[in-house]
């Protein structure tokens, strides 16, 4: 189930992020910091829905930037029950971008290295639509541009 993220979820977010796994496949790899965490939040907030697993326990976060999304899931936290985690979260997420939102596309970044968030993606019926170079903390690597429509 998706919500609206509270205030009190801002510190529950922050060792998602921060998971060594979730740092290496996004395009913040450095390890954040809470006061840096406390400004992302002040700007994002609004646009954070919480996953809650089947037990409504959060367990991961959907962050919506017009019609661009991301995600990051409590690796630690969801143990074996990571993998339907990741497929309850995609749906959910998607269907709350075309209903919800009434997006008509929807499209996110994922690095070229992160072969399983990409074979969910088309999964779910996003499409490769381009590649790119973006520096990440001094490495470049390649960012996949996956979108969808409704």
């Amino acid at each position: 189930m998706l919500r609206p993220a509270l205030y009190a979820d801002r510190d529950l977010i922050l060792p998602w992020r921060n998971h060594p796994d979730v740092r290496a496949v996004s395009l913040t790899t450095h390890e954040i910091k809470p006061d840096e965490h406390a400004g992302w939040w002040e700007n994002h907030w609004h646009e954070v829905l919480i996953y809650e697993d089947d037990r409504g326990k959060p367990a991961g976060v959907v962050i919506f930037n017009g019609s661009t999304w991301s995600f990051y899931l409590d690796v630690a936290g969801l143990g074996d029950g990571l993998l339907r985690a990741w497929m309850l979260l995609e749906k959910e997420a998607v269907e709350y971008a075309f209903g919800t939102l009434g997006l008509e596309t929807l499209g996110g970044e994922t690095l070229a290295e992160n072969k399983q968030v990409l074979a969910l993606h088309r999964r779910f019926g996003f499409k490769e639509t381009r590649r790119y170079d973006r520096v990440v903390d001094g490495v470049t690597k390649t960012v996949v541009w996956t979108e969808r429509g409704k």
